[in-house]
């Protein structure tokens, strides 16, 4: 099947075949593709024909966020080997398995010709030009992962069964009408005669969202008194040149959208890297970099990704959280208590995975057989004064002992004399992080990585977890840091002067006398910064309350139910939007991170059992089953 343009829609009231709107082109999208066309043969067979309808402004396969026109010097912030959007014989589905490249094996054949003529013609130049030097260990520009995203929505528009005809529509989708049990007509923005389907899918990705009371009283004061303050949002989408050089910022937020924001003041502005006599990263400013002042709560950068792979046997999870585990918290009459009834769970789950590793990889640091040990672990109550004896006893060092809030707060208690005193403390706490993710005698660290992928992948048959977004932060921190690369720039850059450190329990002051920002922390008290700007470097929040999106908010009136964090209420079954009385609508889906069943990402790593994958599948059948009944009754009728 190939797509089509957007063409005019037919009225509401004509006849016309069956169809399914999905709304959002992005990876989401084209994952749920790929699951309708490998599920169409059994579930639809000679069903009668009908229309996919994608809505989105923006080029399917990357959407907004993977859209081509964005800085090459943006980059993954996983391995090409690890980035796929493909099935395979570890997800749990109903659905056939139709394997697929992951980004790096893409590449590979994009670099040997292996792909078909017209595919290889297709892509841009740059996109060839950079597969010819990718390995399954590098980290690829957005931009090569925007034409893989679109390889893959292609082919899996190619693969959908004769009779399947895909619409484009290159608009925004404003509202959701139709009764219950009857045709959707979906709204575009600009257009006078909606799109009329049979089921809507919302796969509408990141959104933005309008500020919280915080936020609107910054902007509030940033323009009473001339002042920068860039709110939470995409960085590649930020006004970035009100930042002016030589000035200092201060910068909220430590993770993924501060990386960005740190490249693109720097090499984005003409500065470069040298090497040092050691081979170190030296940065060469350009003159137009302003000066960053970065803090958050813990004060320090994500963890960097681990730059070894896993040799020998991989943990066993889960084990202590799983669906036995998952199915007894759902089975409660009132609903789970996350940090009395959950959080205890993945505590054991990730001590589990990291002290199978120590004893079978690193037995010289363990004072125990693991058959003795794992029997009493088992046995113990998570937290309990049991379990810390057994680990004191059998795990002599206590750097190899798993500290899950040690690595929350790692400068809780830390306090410096000076500025400067800490400029050195996280330049050295970054170096040995550096050193431990690229050191297999820490294997320890991506079982633990391994078994926070396996707890996420239960946690979304939960929903709304109520742990005010701690867990998500928490597994971001761990396991979804930035390329050990992009630390060493860092590093360079707080050498340099550019960066400036301002640690843990950062606060973010307004001075109305002298118009400024100031900003302070924790680990230096008493000091402070001020500044002209401010930049929240972090992603809105997801909620229905607060989007932008005016089709979310529409569908919330409407009827549609919030969690109490505010997240689109979805069946953990096949994604149907719930109302506020529970129940599911029969023709109404939402997959994503605006939803409670949001998931760690559109696309994943080979073989870890992707919840986005699982969650595709198991929409793209109901879907298939939904239109199959649809035409069985309509041939009935004839």
């Amino acid at each position: 099947m190939s797509a089509t343009p957007d063409l005019p829609s037919p009225s509401p009231h004509a006849v016309s075949p069956h169809a399914v709107v999905i709304v959002g082109a992005g990876p989401r999208a084209a994952g749920l593709v790929e699951r309708i066309a490998a599920n169409a043969p059994e579930l639809y067979g000679d069903g009668a024909p009908f229309t996919l309808h994608l809505v989105d402004p923006h080029p399917p396969g990357g959407g907004r966020v993977w859209r081509p026109d964005q800085s090459p010097l943006l980059w993954m912030n996983s391995m090409a080997e690890d980035i796929t959007l493909f099935t395979d014989e570890s997800v749990e589905q109903d659905g056939p398995v139709r394997p697929g490249p992951s980004l790096a094996e893409w590449a590979d054949c994009v670099r040997r010709g292996a792909l078909p003529a017209g595919e290889l013609a297709a892509l841009p130049p740059e996109a060839v030009a950079e597969a010819t030097s990718l390995t399954g260990r590098s980290f690829a520009t957005r931009r090569l992962n925007s034409a893989y995203l679109r390889w893959v929505y292609e082919r899996s528009v190619a693969a959908l069964p004769p009779g399947v005809t895909v619409q484009e529509h290159p608009y925004r989708a404003v509202r959701v009408t139709g009764p219950r049990d009857g045709r959707q007509q979906v709204w575009l923005e600009g257009r006078a005669e909606p799109l009329v389907a049979d089921a809507v899918v919302l796969a509408l990705g990141h959104l933005d969202a309008e500020p919280d009371p915080e936020q609107r009283a910054l902007s509030a004061f940033a323009a009473e008194h001339q002042l920068v303050h860039l709110p939470p949002e995409f960085t590649a989408d930020s006004d970035l040149s009100r930042l002016r050089p030589g000035e200092p910022v201060i910068v909220r937020g430590f993770g993924l959208a501060f990386v960005d924001l740190m490249v693109l003041l720097t090499e984005g502005r003409g500065g470069r890297y040298d090497r040092g006599p050691a081979g170190e990263p030296v940065y060469r400013p350009s003159g137009r970099e302003p000066v960053l002042y970065v803090g958050s709560r813990r004060g320090v950068p994500y963890h960097a990704k681990i730059g070894y792979q896993l040799s020998g046997e991989r943990p066993p999870v889960p084990r202590f959280f799983g669906p036995a585990q998952v199915e007894a918290l759902l089975r409660r009459p009132t609903p789970p208590d996350f940090r009395r009834d959950i959080r205890p769970l993945i505590d054991k789950e990730l001590g589990f995975a990291h002290y199978h590793r120590l004893f079978t990889v690193h037995p010289e640091r363990t004072a125990a057989e693991w058959s003795d040990f794992e029997e009493k672990y088992a046995a113990c109550a998570p937290g309990s004064a049991e379990l810390h004896a057994l680990v004191a006893a059998a795990v002599p060092d206590p750097a190899d002992r798993l500290d899950l809030d040690a690595l929350d707060h790692p400068l809780d208690g830390l306090r410096f004399p000076g500025h400067d005193a800490l400029q050195e403390g996280l330049r050295g706490y970054i170096e040995a992080d550096l050193a431990r993710r690229h050191d297999p005698a820490h294997s320890t660290d991506l079982a633990v990585f391994l078994a926070l992928l396996s707890v996420y992948g239960q946690l979304t048959r939960l929903g709304d977890l109520g742990d005010g977004g701690w867990w998500h932060g928490f597994f971001s921190y761990l396991a979804s840091g930035p390329p050990g690369p992009r630390l060493e720039q860092l590093l360079a850059l707080s050498r340099a002067g550019v960066v400036r450190f301002l640690g843990a329990g950062m606060t973010v002051e307004t001075d109305p006398e002298r118009g400024v920002f100031r900003a302070g922390g924790a680990s230096v008290p008493g000091s402070q910064v001020e500044a002209r700007a401010l930049v929240e470097a972090r992603l809105p929040e997801p909620t229905v309350a607060r989007s932008r999106d005016a089709l979310l908010r529409a569908l919330h009136r409407d009827g549609a139910a919030a969690t109490p964090a505010g997240l689109l209420a979805v069946s953990p079954d096949d994604a149907r939007i719930l109302d506020r009385s529970g129940r599911p609508h029969p023709r109404r889906f939402a997959l994503g991170p605006h939803t409670d069943g949001r998931s760690s990402g559109a696309f994943a790593r080979p073989r870890t059992n992707a919840p986005a994958f699982r969650q595709n599948d198991a929409t793209a059948r109901a879907l298939l089953l939904s239109l199959r009944d649809l035409s069985c009754r309509a041939s009935l009728a004839v």
